[in-house]
C-alpha cells in the first residue's frame, strides 16, 4: 500500500508537515529527505507543542504512525512528519489530536501552585514559570479514562446526540499512550451491553474472533486437579473469549466514527471545582518537571477542561475517582471497597495442546483456606492461551506474594502440561474491585458521576465485569444527554445526573449484582475456602439472593495485615526459566517505561518515617512482596550505614494502584505520571 503525506489538519485532507524543536527526532528516512529535496515538504512556523512523546514511543504506539524527521539547518528546527497508510489513517486521529491540542486552546488563570516535592526553595523566576497560566476548554461532556466503560458512554451520548440532531461536545483524556495499552482483563465477554450498544458490531470487525465453546473448573491440591461443578453464572454459552485491550482499541475507532474527541497520553490529574464546589471540570499535569521540581527546557503547563457533566471512568480505585469520594463523602451509606489483584500471561502454546474456546478455572492450591483467589485459562485463536492467577487483597499474611503465588500455580503438573513447549508473549497486573453491590459508592454528585469499574461493578461469582462496565456508561451517558437537552436545564454551570443512579438500579446491572452479593463476603467464616464454596453453592443455584440478609465485609484491605511474628513465612520455589519467570524478566513484557526525570508519581505523604517504622519493622515489609512490578524494596541506607531506607523505582510501576490499596500505613498516594507512561499492553 502506497504511503501517502497528510497534512496536520483533524478534517483528513492534504499533506502533513511540522515544525518542531530542535534535537527531538532522528534523521530521516530516505524517502523523506528525498521529498524535502525536491521541496514537497515545507516547515511552518514554529508550534509550541506537547513533547510527551518520544519518537520510539510514537512509532510504537500506532501501528499505522512512521515518525522522522530532518534538521533545517539555519532555521534551527526539525520537520516531523507522520506517513499513514491510506485506509489506516483514521486510526491515527486521536494521536494525531492529543499532538495538537495546543492550538485550539484558550488560556486561563490557575490558582497558585508550589513545587513541594522541590528538594530546595525555588526563586520567584522557577515559581513564575511553573504557575503560569494553562489553557482550557469548554465542552457539554468531559470524560476521563478511556477503558470499556468511559468510551460506552461518550458513544451513548453521541449516537443520542445524531439521533435527536443536537450538538453536544464530548472530550475524553486517557493517561496511556494510546487507547487500550492500559486495559487488562481475562478475558471472557458477555456481549449484552455491546447487542445494545452496536448491535452491528460484528460487521463493524469487532475482535471477538473465538466464542467460548467448552467450561470447565477444578479444585487444585499440591498435586491434583479434581474436577468439580461450576455455578451457573460462570456458563460462558454465547460468550467470547477476547482481548479487552484489543475490543478496547476497537471501541475507541467507534467513538471517532460518532465524533468523539479522544486524547490519549493526557493524564487528569486534579478535579477542578466551581465557587459552589461542584465539579467544574479536570486538569492534566504538567510535563516538563524534573525530579528536582523544576522545569526542564521541555516544560509546558497541563491544561483545563472544563465541563457541564464530568465522567470519572478511571477504573478500578483510579486516583481522581479517590478524591471524589472523599470530596463528597460518597461512601457514607457503602461498605468498604475489598480489592483483587490479578495477574496475568499470554502465551502461545503448542497446537496439539491448544483447544479453541477452552475456558478453564480453579480453586484452591496453591492458595491457603483463608485466602480467597483462583485461577483463569483461556484458549483463544492461534494457538493463544490467557492464563491468569487472582488474589484478594484481604488476605492476612505479610510474606505473601501473589506474583510468586502466580509463578508456583504454573508449576502445577496439571497447569504445566499446557505451558511446557510454549511461548510467553506478555504479562501484567490490575487491581480489580470484589465487593459487589453492598461496597458501592453513591454514583453521582454535583456535576459528575461514577461509571464502571471506578464504582465497582464486577460480578466476582461470574468473573465478569465488562459488560456491567459498559451498561452502566451507557445509563450515564443517557442520563448525561437529557440532562444536557432538557428545556430547563442551566445553560451555564455543572448538572448532577441523578437520573443515572435511579436508573441503574433497575436495570440488568443491579438485578445481576443483587443476586450475588452475599458470595464474596461468605468466604470469611472460619470454615474459609470450604464455607465459602458451601454457601456459594447454595447461593448461586438455589436462593438467587432473595434472602433478606446482605453479609459484610471485614474491613478494608489495608487493615487486614497479621504481623509478621504471628504467621508463618511462605516459601516459594525458584522460578524455572521454562514456564515460570522472575519478576523483572516480566516486568519487561509489559513495555512499561516513565520519563525518568520527572517527579516520583508514587508519593509518600508524610515521608518514610511509617514505612520503616510499621511497614518494615512490623511487617516486614509487604510492599516488596505484593507489589506486582518490582517498584518497591527496602535497601541498606548508604548515608547511615547499619539502618535501611525505603526506594521507590517508579521507572517499573505498571499502574496496578495495589500499593494504594494494601499499604498498611495508607502513606502511599498513587498520583499519574507524565501522560503517555506506563505500560504498553497491546494483547491484554
Amino acid at each position: 500500500m502506497a504511503l501517502t503525506y497528510r497534512k496536520f489538519n483533524l478534517d483528513d485532507d492534504g499533506t502533513f508537515t511540522y515544525f518542531w524543536p530542535p534535537g527531538m527526532f532522528h534523521q530521516p528516512t530516505g524517502l523523506l529527505k528525498k521529498e524535502i529535496e525536491n521541496g514537497n515538504l515545507s516547515a511552518h512556523p514554529p508550534l509550541i507543542v506537547s513533547q510527551k512523546m518520544a519518537l520510539s514511543e510514537v512509532q510504537t504506539s500506532q501501528r499505522c504512525i512512521q515518525m522522522s524527521g530532518h534538521r533545517l539547518g539555519d532555521k534551527g528546527g526539525t520537520i516531523a512528519t507522520i506517513l499513514l497508510e491510506g485506509l489506516q489513517a483514521r486510526v491515527s486521529q486521536s494521536q494525531l489530536r492529543s499532538l495538537a491540542a495546543p492550538r485550539s486552546f484558550a488560556t486561563s488563570t490557575l490558582p497558585l501552585r508550589l513545587a513541594s516535592h522541590a528538594p530546595e526553595p525555588l526563586d520567584e523566576e522557577t515559581l513564575a514559570i511553573l504557575n503560569a497560566e494553562r489553557v482550557s476548554e469548554d465542552v457539554d461532556v468531559c470524560i476521563v479514562g478511556g477503558g470499556p466503560a468511559g468510551l460506552s458512554a461518550a458513544i451513548r451520548i453521541r449516537q443520542l446526540a445524531a439521533a435527536e440532531g443536537k450538538d453536544i461536545r464530548v472530550l475524553l483524556v486517557e493517561k496511556g499512550s494510546e487507547i487500550g495499552s492500559h486495559i487488562l482483563s481475562g478475558a471472557v465477554i458477555e456481549p449484552k451491553a455491546l447487542n445494545e450498544l452496536i448491535p452491528d458490531w460484528k460487521d463493524k470487525g469487532a475482535p471477538l474472533n473465538q466464542p467460548a465453546l467448552k467450561d470447565k473448573m477444578y479444585f487444585l491440591t499440591k498435586s491434583n486437579a479434581i474436577p468439580i461443578p461450576h455455578p451457573p453464572q460462570m456458563n460462558n454459552k454465547g460468550n467470547y473469549i477476547v482481548s479487552l485491550s484489543k475490543f478496547v482499541r476497537w471501541l475507541g475507532e467507534q467513538a471517532e466514527d460518532v465524533g468523539v474527541e479522544i486524547y490519549p497520553s493526557f493524564a487528569a490529574s486534579e478535579i477542578l471545582y466551581n465557587e459552589d464546589g461542584s465539579v467544574k471540570g479536570i486538569a492534566t499535569n504538567d510535563v516538563g518537571i524534573g525530579k528536582d521540581g523544576r522545569p526542564r527546557d521541555n516544560f509546558e503547563r497541563g491544561m483545563e477542561i472544563h465541563a457541564k457533566v464530568t465522567l470519572f471512568a478511571e477504573g478500578c480505585h483510579g486516583s481522581l475517582t479517590k478524591k471524589a469520594i472523599r470530596k463528597f463523602d460518597l461512601r457514607k451509606d457503602a461498605q468498604d471497597q475489598t480489592y483483587g489483584l490479578g495477574l496475568k500471561e499470554v502465551w502461545e502454546i503448542a497446537p496439539e495442546k491448544h483447544e479453541p474456546g477452552l475456558v478453564l478455572h480453579t480453586l484452591g492450591w496453591p492458595m491457603d483456606m483463608h485466602t480467597y483467589g483462583g485461577s483463569f485459562m483461556y484458549h483463544l485463536e492461534n494457538n493463544q492461551c490467557a492464563i491468569g492467577f487472582v488474589v484478594a487483597l484481604d488476605y492476612k499474611n505479610p510474606t505473601l506474594s501473589p506474583y510468586r503465588e502466580f509463578q508456583r500455580y504454573k508449576m502445577h503438573p496439571f497447569i504445566r502440561k499446557y505451558l511446557e513447549g510454549g511461548k510467553i508473549i506478555s504479562y501484567g497486573a490490575r487491581a480489580l474491585n470484589e465487593g459487589g453491590v453492598q461496597s458501592l459508592p453513591k454514583l453521582t454528585f454535583p456535576g459528575g458521576a461514577l461509571v464502571g469499574c471506578a464504582a465497582g461493578f464486577v460480578n466476582v461469582p461470574k468473573i465478569k465485569g465488562t459488560h456491567t462496565a459498559m451498561k452502566s456508561g451507557m445509563l450515564a451517558g443517557e442520563a448525561a444527554f437529557k440532562a444536557l437537552t432538557n428545556e430547563d436545564a442551566p445553560s451555564t454551570g455543572p448538572i448532577e445526573i441523578s437520573e443515572y443512579e435511579k436508573n441503574l438500579k433497575s436495570s440488568w446491572v443491579w438485578k445481576e449484582l443483587w443476586e450475588v452479593r452475599n458470595v464474596r463476603p461468605s468466604w470469611h467464616t472460619p470454615l474459609g475456602l470450604y464455607g465459602g464454596i458451601a454457601y456459594s453453592g447454595l447461593d448461586t443455584l438455589f436462593l438467587k439472593g432473595r434472602v433478606p440478609w446482605t453479609f459484610k465485609h471485614p474491613g478494608p484491605d489495608h487493615a487486614s495485615l497479621s504481623p509478621l511474628s504471628n504467621v508463618k513465612p511462605i516459601e516459594y520455589p525458584k522460578p524455572d526459566g521454562i514456564v515460570s519467570f522472575e519478576l523483572l524478566e516480566n516486568v519487561s513484557r509489559t513495555g512499561t517505561n516513565h520519563t525518568e526525570d520527572q517527579p516520583v508519581h508514587l508519593r509518600l505523604q508524610r515521608g518514610q518515617g511509617e514505612q520503616l517504622e510499621r511497614n518494615l519493622a512490623v511487617f516486614g515489609g509487604p510492599e516488596q512482596k505484593f507489589c506486582p512490578a518490582g517498584v518497591y524494596e527496602y535497601v541498606d541506607d548508604e548515608k547511615n550505614p547499619g539502618e535501611q531506607r525505603f526506594q521507590i523505582n517508579a521507572i517499573n510501576c505498571i499502574h496496578c494502584k495495589t500499593c494504594d490499596i494494601k499499604d498498611p500505613s495508607q502513606n502511599i498516594d498513587w498520583t499519574v505520571p507524565e501522560g503517555g507512561g506506563g505500560p504498553k499492553y497491546t494483547n491484554t
